[in-house]
């Protein structure tokens, strides 16, 4: 099987390649839509910003494939935010694969970014077969995704938000599922077997 690690202004392309590896799957990194499109699936990985981050899809020309492709696709952190219509993050029209918006967390008392273990609450996407309610996962991000009609999962922090995302073959987490020990694993596992 053949993974695309989309490649742009934003990274962990490492962590997430050698997480991959360990689960027997080619990985390989690119930003040709050839590659991309002919790819058994897509991991649009993050950590960056919004703005860069879409300038360099533009550039590349991937901001307008990304939408089309057809395998399953999954975006990590940033990749996820990117997916939505819009983030606050320098006021960025993103991808518009999902209604939603990323806000930047806001509240009293609160750390921005959230930084470290979280524990997520799954509703019955296949990405979180063998996944308890309950089980923790790592985070680092400054802004969210509300709960909508796309969240297949939750988590807490100055309120409740989408830990994961799905609209038909694209899906979405804010956490790092290549950082989180054997649940993220179990993650892209499932993600691999889709």
């Amino acid at each position: 099987m053949k993974v695309a690690i989309v490649r742009y202004n934003g990274g962990n392309t490492v962590s997430v390649i050698n997480a991959l590896i360990r689960l027997g799957a080619e990985a390989f990194v690119s930003d040709s839509p050839d590659e991309l499109s002919g790819a058994d699936k897509v991991i649009f990985p993050g950590v960056g910003e919004a703005s860069s981050a879409m300038a360099s899809l533009r550039s590349a020309g991937l901001d307008s494939l990304i939408p089309q492709l057809v395998q399953p696709v999954l975006g990590i952190c940033l990749g996820m935010q990117l997916m939505c219509e819009h983030s606050e993050e320098n006021e960025t029209k993103c991808l518009g694969i999902l209604p939603e918006r990323a806000k930047l967390f806001r509240g009293d008392g609160i750390k921005v970014p959230q930084v470290g273990w979280n524990t997520i609450i799954p509703s019955g996407s296949p990405l979180f077969k063998g996944v308890a309610a309950g089980e923790y996962m790592y985070f680092v991000h400054s802004y969210y995704v509300e709960s909508g009609p796309s969240t297949t999962a939750k988590a807490e922090y100055s309120g409740e938000f989408a830990a994961a995302v799905a609209a038909r073959n694209f899906y979405g987490v804010q956490f790092h599922p290549e950082r989180s020990g054997k649940a993220g694993s179990q993650v892209l596992e499932n993600f691999l077997d889709l």
